[in-house]
């Protein structure tokens, strides 16, 4: 048996202005067939549990590109094409394959190319024919389409937001796409169009009930996996609302069903976990109130895991405009301001212009008195099992015992060790303001007093009902409250 093995993604915000070029999957990972010997990224790891599983049952491995990009605005066409070619390529020169085995993203947009994991499942399948069995692992926050789902046989996608299962379910994909090529099962999927826009917090009620369900169905009756595709709020494409996608073993009109009974059920809780935020004042003024910290404040309008530039102001204006003492933010995206850092060395101090650079989005540019505390090159923090890259990244201190952290790789806050790994004590500050959404909350929920989110103006918009989409024109909730 031969199985070949790929990924290439990023999560492509249509509205930025950043374009995602290969200095972008360069900064971020970027592997030619040696992702499971050397890579850390949470995309490659799929690919390490594949090999594992694959050599496990004595079969030949194929590895071919591994490749993802932090992300940011539409993707710079000859960079997606030249990855697409560079696995067609290698999979054309592996000869006939049993198992062809993707982690993709399912948010990815290119230049011409609205659906990018669509175009190049429709390209392997134009390879390997009907009898290869084909399975795709994704993001849970992608947009199904039917392309992708008439050229895969499997797919499946996470189920956890933060993304702490990414393993678990490259197991399952290897399992039930290993017993699709044996001929034990025959894998059908059905998707119920939830016409939904909207985002889930899966470790807390009652969407964390939603995955418990999804879970109670598989391996009953039939039911072989079930997925709910969150979608992805800020990508303008056709097919952006949330789907529940159910795989059965041969009966396609009950995984009709069963996606259907799950997506009422998600429907009829869409008022609770449909997700919220404080303005920036009332989250302060929470933060203050309380006996001790670390309140943690999660700045929604400027995650890069989303296409913000993470270089935003506007909580960190409010900050100093209100003299809180005794915080600590970030991370900011701002390579000048490390530069500057890095040449005045450790324990300098200096007037420092930080923030506020890429776009109106990013509101006004802070200057600050700063005393350079540390500077860690190609600092990295952790994201579960993985590592991300931060660049080189610097601890900033300014009056009112306010430290920051610099960076000069865009990327969103993951964990605690962020700021740790500098010497910062988080448990002794009052507030921490973290530039996330969701992905920071296994990290930080553990030692935080309390988690606070907070719809900040940004790049991020948290008004779904208002979100400017052309390409995506159905009706859904919220903008209309029963979209039929």
């Amino acid at each position: 048996m031969k199985v070949f093995i790929a990924c290439l993604g990023t999560e492509t915000n249509t509205f930025s202005n950043m374009p995602t070029g290969l200095q972008n999957f360069q900064e971020t990972m970027l592997f030619h067939g040696d992702a499971t010997s050397s890579g850390e990224h949470l995309f490659a790891l799929p690919l390490r549990r594949w090999r594992r599983h694959a050599e496990a049952h004595q079969a030949e491995v194929v590895e071919s590109l591994a490749a993802f990009a932090q992300p940011g605005g539409v993707t710079v066409r000859r960079v997606y094409e030249g990855f697409r070619d560079e696995i067609l390529t290698d999979l054309k020169a592996a000869g006939p394959v049993d198992i062809v085995l993707l982690s993709l993203h399912g948010a990815m947009v290119a230049d011409g190319y609205d659906d990018c994991e669509g175009d190049l499942l429709a390209c392997v399948r134009d390879v390997v024919g009907a009898d290869c069995i084909v399975g795709a692992e994704l993001d849970l926050h992608c947009s199904l389409t039917s392309q992708i789902l008439d050229n895969a046989d499997v797919v499946i996608t996470f189920k956890e937001y933060p993304h702490d299962d990414a393993g678990e379910r490259a197991d399952e994909l290897f399992e039930l796409c290993l017993k699709a090529r044996r001929g034990e099962v025959r894998p059908k999927m059905a998707v119920h169009d939830l016409r939904m826009v909207s985002m889930w917090r899966t470790p807390v009620e009652p969407a964390a009930g939603i995955v418990r369900r999804m879970q109670e169905l598989e391996g009953k009756d039939g039911v072989l996996s079930v997925s709910l595709a969150h979608g992805f709020p800020w990508g303008d494409v056709p097919d952006a609302s949330a789907k529940v996608l159910v795989v059965t073993d041969g009966d396609s009109d009950q995984a009709a069903a069963v996606a259907s009974d799950v997506g009422a059920m998600i429907w009829d809780l869409k008022e609770q976990t449909h997700p919220t935020g404080y303005a920036i004042d009332e989250a302060l003024d929470r933060a203050v109130a309380a006996p001790a910290g670390p309140m943690v404040l999660a700045d929604l309008g400027d995650n890069a895991g989303v296409g913000a530039p993470s270089d935003s102001t506007f909580i960190l204006h409010r900050l100093l405009e209100r003299g809180i003492a005794n915080a600590a933010t970030g991370l900011y995206w701002d390579p000048v301001a490390v530069r500057f850092c890095k040449e005045a060395g450790e324990g300098a101090s200096f007037d420092l212009r930080i923030g506020g650079k890429v776009g109106v989005a990013s509101g006004a540019p802070v200057d600050l008195r700063i005393t350079v505390r540390r500077i860690i090159e190609d600092a990295r923090q952790s994201f579960g099992s993985s590592k991300a890259g931060m660049g080189d990244a610097v601890w900033v201190s300014a009056d009112n015992d306010l430290d920051l952290i610099l960076n000069s790789i865009r990327t969103q806050t993951f964990h605690p060790d962020a700021f740790e790994q500098f010497g910062i004590d988080l448990a002794a500050k009052q507030l921490v303001v973290v530039k996330s959404t969701q992905h920071f909350y296994a990290g930080f929920a553990p030692v935080a007093r309390e988690i606070l989110y907070v719809a900040a103006p940004g790049a991020i918009p948290m008004d779904f009902a208002g979100i400017e989409f052309e390409k995506f024109a159905q009706p859904y909730w919220p903008r209309v409250a029963d979209p039929g």
